[in-house]
């Protein structure tokens, strides 16, 4: 079992690093990280970072109302779930 645990953490950890000559081609922030051309302009940092702001401010607020709905109502519909 811990054979089979190791290969995959090395094939995982081969299929994550980028080859040599992306290495190359990527900006110093996304060197090694990354396959493929690089951002071509600074829109695409732009883009990224709006992309995981969103992503974060979904996930909080999806945590939030999943722990504490704040649904007092008799009727709502997730006592008839519930039920």
């Amino acid at each position: 079992m811990k054979k089979y645990a190791a290969l995959s953490f090395l094939f995982i950890n081969l299929t994550l690093s980028a080859c040599p000559t992306c290495e190359r081609n990527q900006p110093k922030l996304l060197r090694g990280i990354v396959h493929g051309s690089g951002p071509e302009s600074n829109w695409d940092y732009i883009s990224i970072i709006l992309t995981i702001i969103i992503a974060l401010v979904t996930l909080f607020y999806t945590v939030k109302w999943l722990a504490k709905p704040g649904e007092k109502n008799a009727n709502h519909i997730k006592y008839s779930i519930l039920k």
